[in-house]
C-alpha cells in the first residue's frame, strides 16, 4: 500500500505541475495573469482555433486526472488508518 501512495502522491506532484503550466499557457481574454507578461507569447501560441481546443481537451483530461488522484489518496488514507 505504501508503493501505491507514493505512486500516486509523484502523479499527483507532475499533474499540478503540468496543469498550472497548462492553464497559463491558455489565451488570455483580458485582465489576466497573461497579460502580466504582455500577452505576445499567449497570443502566438493560442493564435489557432484547433491549437486552443486542443489545450482546453488536454487540460480537461489532466483535471479529471488529478482530482482522482486525491480522491484516491484521500479513499487509501481513510481506509489505511482506519479513522
Amino acid at each position: 500500500m505504501e508503493i501505491l501512495q507514493v505512486v500516486l502522491q509523484v502523479i499527483l506532484a507532475i499533474t499540478s505541475l503540468l496543469l498550472t503550466l497548462l492553464i497559463l499557457l491558455h489565451k488570455g481574454r483580458g485582465g489576466g495573469v497573461s497579460d502580466m507578461f504582455g500577452g505576445g507569447v499567449t497570443s502566438s501560441l493560442g493564435s489557432s482555433g484547433v491549437a486552443e481546443r486542443n489545450l482546453n481537451r488536454i487540460t480537461v483530461i489532466l483535471g479529471l486526472i488529478w482530482i482522482t488522484t486525491i480522491i484516491v489518496l484521500g479513499l487509501l488514507t481513510k481506509f489505511t488508518t482506519g479513522i
